[in-house]
């Protein structure tokens, strides 16, 4: 049995989310240079994008809370989820999930649950 992941930690750099584990990536690097595509043993990876319209423009606090919300989730799906990262700049949510049937929706919507305002952009899976 494998050992749940790391906590999703706020990247200081670019304020987003990334494994903590991760190594340290520069924040101008392009999100599709530092989505993986492939779990450990070559798999391919599933991915979903999330958008939380309006999150930016709010204050620090609601910002911090807000992404405690979703590292919460993240924390709950730790031995699926292999990428997540936060652009504030476009309020867009990417987590990349080793594969399991159903799961790409189970995640947004247990988000959706908690943050009513988030909205799922694609689901799909990587060949």
């Amino acid at each position: 049995m494998k050992t749940p992941a790391k906590s999703v930690a706020q990247r200081h750099g670019s304020r987003g989310l990334q494994r903590s584990d991760a190594l340290a990536l520069l924040p101008e690097e392009p999100l599709w240079r530092r989505v993986p595509s492939r779990d450990e043993e070559g798999r391919c990876l599933a991915d979903f994008r999330m958008i939380i319209p309006g999150l930016r423009d709010r204050s620090g606090s609601q910002q911090r809370n807000t992404l405690r919300i979703v590292n919460a989730v993240l924390q709950h799906y730790g031995a699926w989820v292999v990428f997540a990262d936060f652009n504030f700049r476009t309020n867009l949510l990417w987590v990349s999930i080793k594969p399991r049937p159903g799961l790409t929706l189970e995640i947004p919507a247990a988000i959706k649950t908690l943050v009513p305002e988030a909205l799922l952009l694609a689901a799909y899976w990587r060949r």
